[in-house]
C-alpha cells in the first residue's frame, strides 16, 4: 500500500524504482561515472594532494561534473536529506575495497566531521553511513567522535577554484589521540575537489604518533 501511495523512485531520475532497484535504477546506475581508481591502482586522488598530504592509499567512487547526475545524487543526499544514498555509495564502495590487499589492513574509519551548529540544522553527517558501511564491508573500527570541527565554513564544491579559500589548519582538532595511536585511519569524505578540507584533517592526524592515512571519498571533481 505505501509503495501503491508513496513508490520509491529513482535518486537520479526521479523514475519509479522497478522490483529489485534501490535508491537508483539499473539504467542510471549504468550512467554513473565510476572512477574504477582502486581497481587500476590509479594515484589521481594522491595527485590531488601532492605535496601537501602524505597518504597511503587513496580512491573516489565516481567523477563529479556540474549538473551532472553526480552531482543531482549529491544534492539530495546533502539537503534533501536521503542518507540511503549515502548507503548505497557505502556498501558499493566497501564491497569493492574488501578484496584489495592495499585496503585490507585498516584498523579504523574516521568521517570528515561537520560543525556543531550545521550538523544540528541538517540533523545528519552526510558521510556517516557511507563511512558506517565501509568499516563493516573492511571489518574495522567507525569512529565519529575523535575528529571535531571546531570553527563553521562555508561549501567549497560550486565556488570557482580560485575563489576557494585556502586551507585552514585550525578547522580541526582531536577529542582523544590515544585511541588513534599507531593506528592506520581511514578518513572518509563525500568529495575532494581541491583538497583543502582533507589537508585541514590530514594536519592533526598525522600529528598522531606512529599513524597512517588513508582516503575514500563518494566523488572527486573533474
Amino acid at each position: 500500500m505505501l509503495n501503491l501511495f508513496f513508490p520509491q523512485v529513482c535518486e537520479a531520475c526521479n523514475n519509479v524504482l522497478k522490483d529489485k532497484e534501490f535508491v537508483i535504477c539499473i539504467s542510471c546506475r549504468h550512467q554513473l561515472p565510476v572512477t574504477n581508481f582502486h581497481f587500476e591502482n590509479s594515484d589521481a586522488v594522491k595527485k590531488t594532494l601532492y605535496g601537501r598530504v602524505k597518504l597511503e592509499n587513496a580512491t573516489s567512487l565516481l567523477h563529479f561534473a556540474k549538473k551532472g547526475i553526480v552531482q543531482q545524487l549529491l544534492h539530495n543526499l546533502k539537503y534533501r536529506g536521503h542518507e540511503h544514498i549515502s548507503e548505497f555509495f557505502g556498501k558499493w564502495l566497501g564491497e569493492e575495497l574488501k578484496s584489495i590487499e592495499a585496503y585490507q589492513n585498516i584498523d579504523v574509519v574516521v568521517p570528515v566531521p561537520l560543525y556543531k551548529t550545521k550538523l544540528r540544522k541538517r540533523g545528519f553527517n552526510q558521510v556517516s553511513k557511507f563511512g558506517i558501511e565501509i568499516a563493516k564491508a573492511l571489518q574495522a573500527e567507525y569512529n565519529d567522535a575523535v575528529l571535531v570541527k571546531t570553527k563553521a565554513t562555508k561549501t567549497q564544491v560550486f565556488k570557482d577554484r580560485l575563489k576557494r579559500v585556502d586551507t585552514d589548519n585550525s578547522l580541526f582538532d582531536i577529542s582523544d589521540r590515544t585511541s588513534l595511536r599507531g593506528k592506520h585511519i581511514l578518513l572518509v569524505d563525500d568529495i575532494i575537489t581541491t583538497g583543502a578540507t582533507v589537508e585541514s584533517c590530514a594536519s592533526v592526524l598525522l600529528n598522531i604518533d606512529n599513524i597512517k592515512l588513508s582516503l575514500v571519498t563518494m566523488a572527486i571533481a573533474d
